[in-house]
């Protein structure tokens, strides 16, 4: 087969794994809790200057990790706590106020860091030999743990005492709390629990854009493009959109380029909207 048509292939599982975890801290909060978290890119962002501070540092480049999960769930929390919580149900009102929460944040990495771009060195440099190709084994890594975070999240939500609850409060709130279950401590877990992904994704994709303030608004227009083809509530769903949105991005962009792949993405999502407003796989 020909190296440049692996390649091109490669570069599109990629596009999509990546895309899917970016999503996934959204298709939690949005999908389960009707909460429309426009400050989704900002956590994404957190991650990402978590990332550069550890190799600023000098530092292993995991310590980004538990790094990132607590300063994503202290603040997750705080969020959760003192901004959604009387919003729950009123996702309009939840759009207004994690708008204003996302330009706060994007206003305090702007002070912290400054308004320029950062870069974080690749932490797992060089190339693997994958299916008769050179590749970066950075990216590799990436599409590994991708697709092992969707399908863990998958089978923990579906098998899990704690998914089972979780369903029983997105399905009926009010019988699942006369059934014992605590929907107010279960939601506010729920919401840091997306929170903390998207932070993760950040991490992930750090060594390999610019980090800088307005980064999180490209990701939270992707991820929302992904949710509206997927459908919510679901990882089947998450993953066709992030299919594609991510696999026509990256086709169109390798064809042509970067502004034309946004365009037929853009297009994509508004046919859904259109055509089929419960997306590919909606849950039931």
């Amino acid at each position: 087969m020909d190296a440049l048509i692996v390649t091109q292939a490669i570069n599109v599982v990629y596009a999509v794994s990546t895309l899917a975890v970016l999503t996934l801290g959204l298709a939690v909060i949005f999908g389960l809790l009707g909460v429309l978290n426009i400050a989704h890119g900002e956590f994404v962002m957190i991650g990402a200057y978590c990332a550069y501070l550890t190799q600023s540092w000098n530092w292993p480049y995991l310590v980004a990790l538990p790094l990132t999960l607590a300063l994503c769930a202290l603040l997750g929390a705080a969020v959760e706590r003192i901004m959604i919580r009387p919003l729950y149900r009123r996702p309009f009102d939840t759009l207004v106020a994690t708008w204003g929460l996302s330009l706060l944040l994007r206003k305090i990495a702007e002070a912290i860091f400054g308004p320029g771009f950062h870069s974080v060195t690749i932490p797992l440099p060089g190339t693997v030999q994958f299916l008769g190709i050179e590749y970066p084994i950075y990216r590799v890594v990436l599409i590994a743990v991708s697709f092992a975070v969707a399908a863990v999240l998958m089978i923990w939500y579906g098998r899990s005492r704690t998914g089972s609850r979780i369903r029983a409060m997105v399905s009926n709130p009010e019988l699942a709390q006369a059934q014992g279950i605590s929907v107010r401590r279960l939601a506010a877990a729920t919401f840091i629990a997306g929170t903390c992904l998207a932070g993760l994704g950040g991490v992930m994709v750090a060594p390999l854009v610019p980090v800088q303030p307005f980064m999180g608004l490209d990701y939270v227009l992707r991820a929302f493009f992904v949710l509206v083809v997927g459908g919510l509530g679901s990882v089947p769903g998450l993953l066709s959109g992030a299919a594609a949105i991510g696999g026509v991005d990256s086709a169109i962009s390798a064809a042509s380029n970067a502004t034309d792949g946004y365009f037929a993405v853009l297009v994509l999502a508004i046919l859904f909207l259109w055509l089929k407003p419960r997306g590919l796989i909606a849950r039931g």
